[in-house]
């Protein structure tokens, strides 16, 4: 017999599919257990998460913009043009903050019916409740952990995986050294911008701010290349299983009924429709072999002369 969820050939000593882990038997989707569709939710938070990654790569870049006005400031020894340097970064950095956000909501949604949908796969083991899905995100330091625990889960139970694909591995990884170094090169950022002069007037102090702009750019590198493997690895993570879970539910959808005379439901086309059977045969009108019409009965005055 064949597997109903992804129709490799099983054998009777086995348990369950050796290809999905489905059991004997089993439907590809539990009825009555709900699902979630994570296409269009996997869609947007897929576009959220390469827009962040874009809007990040210009924030990131902006030391290089920032180095050009600290010289020109330093040529025309002008203060206000390093005040509009820290004006142009914060309405850089203001699109950012709302593509992260943006972001982290999605894709929090889409890994909690992602989670859920596990709920209604056969075979599927899932170790953590749905909710974790979510406060995995917003504990402090079980973050560092449970959100990775959860999208393994998810990714070895809709890709029909035995271990952890290493993809999950690269996504978490990179998302870490993007978080963490982000914000030890913005708090670094930070104390060495305190120590510049700040009412530059001589040559000196100018030269400081264009020396800042130069030294920043190189500790930026390390969380923009964190921050770019991070949203591929997990765009693509997403797309993948968006897609097997599609795919997988849509095999549980109920059949339309079929037409009434038509073929039953799994019959091949070209079987033709089911003989309906008489019930009785339909009553015959008495006729005359003879051929001539009945004659009626004579009355009284019924003819001329009787």
């Amino acid at each position: 017999m064949r597997c109903h969820t992804c129709g490799d050939e099983t054998f009777p000593s086995d348990n369950e599919c050796q290809k999905c882990n489905t059991p004997h038997g089993q439907p590809a989707v539990t009825p009555g257990v709900p699902t979630y569709s994570v296409r269009g939710i996997g869609l947007a938070a897929s576009i959220a998460v390469g827009a962040t990654a874009l809007l990040y790569v210009v924030l990131a870049l902006f030391p290089l913009v920032g180095a050009v006005l600290a010289r020109r400031a330093a040529d025309r020894h002008d203060p206000d043009v390093l005040l509009g340097a820290v004006l142009v970064e914060v309405v850089l950095a203001l699109p950012f903050l709302l593509a992260y956000v943006t972001a982290a909501v999605l894709v929090i949604i889409w890994t909690w019916r992602a989670r859920k949908n596990l709920d209604a796969f056969p075979g599927a083991l899932p170790h953590l409740g749905a909710g974790w899905a979510i406060a995995g995100w917003l504990v402090p330091f079980a973050n560092f952990v449970v959100p990775c625990r959860v999208v393994a889960n998810v990714a070895r139970d809709s890709l029909w995986k035995r271990f952890t694909p290493d993809l999950v591995l690269v996504w978490w990884v990179a998302w870490l050294g993007f978080s963490l170094g982000e914000r030890f090169v913005s708090r670094r950022d930070d104390q060495a911008y305190a120590r510049l002069s700040e009412e530059p007037v001589s040559a000196a102090d100018f030269e400081e701010y264009v020396d800042f702009y130069q030294g920043v750019l190189g500790w930026h590198l390390v969380p923009l290349i964190a921050c770019l493997v991070a949203a591929v690895s997990l765009i693509v993570l997403i797309r993948r299983i968006s897609t097997a879970q599609q795919e997988r539910i849509a095999l549980g959808a109920p059949a339309w009924p079929a037409h009434p005379g038509g073929p039953a439901a799994g019959v091949p086309l070209g079987y033709g429709y089911p003989t309906q059977p008489v019930i009785e045969p339909s009553p015959q009108v008495a006729t005359d072999l003879t051929g001539t019409s009945p004659q009626v009965p004579p009355g009284a005055g019924g003819t001329i002369g009787a």
